[in-house]
């Protein structure tokens, strides 16, 4: 059983211990958990990230975090999950994992008529090349934490200020930039859904 939690709008730092408390003190019988968010503005810079991908200073928060990945924005009107998985349990590599996110953020795009893709090599979910949603995660005693962000209904202007995951003059875009009638709550909630149907087809 997985469950889904939507936990509204929650500071960046708690939410990190809280992950990373869940994940350590997790059993064998521990339930798996989706955690849907929006976070206020930060910047997040993975474990080998690089502070020059951080252009300028523009006054928001900037954390090292122990997830994969270069810097990333987080902030309101982005749909963030967190997946707090057992993998080891799922006999699921954390390669599938990543495209089975990759493919539910896709499908739920889809549903709207909107067609997105991978690109090899650039974990996430891209329309016409500009990216619209980014995942980032650790493994850790077989486990999974951190998760996926979708760009939903958000003023984009702090991704200029870096080299978003790594690669200047990325260009990044939302679901509202395609008439797309979602909330980040409403977003979430069927990502969720995505997410559910993704993992039981790789469980079953």
């Amino acid at each position: 059983m997985t469950r889904v939690k939507p936990l509204g709008r929650v500071d960046y730092l708690p939410t990190y211990a809280a992950m990373q408390d869940f994940t350590a003190g997790r059993a064998a019988d521990t339930a798996d958990e989706l955690w849907i968010v929006e976070h206020p503005p930060v910047y997040t810079l993975g474990q080998a990230g690089k502070a020059e991908h951080i252009l300028r200073d523009v006054g928001i928060p900037v954390v090292k975090i122990d997830r994969g990945g270069q810097v990333t924005y987080h902030g309101p009107g982005q749909a963030v999950i967190y997946l707090l998985l057992d993998l080891a349990r799922r006999q699921l590599k954390a390669r599938q994992l990543v495209s089975l996110i990759e493919q539910a953020v896709i499908d739920l795009l889809a549903e709207y008529g909107l067609a997105a893709e991978r690109q090899a090599k650039a974990p996430g979910v891209y329309v016409g090349g500009a990216k619209i949603a980014a995942l980032g995660l650790r493994i850790r005693h077989g486990c999974s934490y951190h998760g996926v962000a979708l760009n939903v209904d958000m003023d984009l202007t702090p991704f200029a200020a870096i080299n978003p995951c790594g690669y200047p003059g990325l260009p990044v875009t939302q679901t509202r930039d395609f008439a797309i009638p979602l909330t980040a709550g409403e977003a979430g909630q069927r990502l969720a859904r995505h997410l559910l149907r993704q993992l039981d087809r790789q469980h079953g």
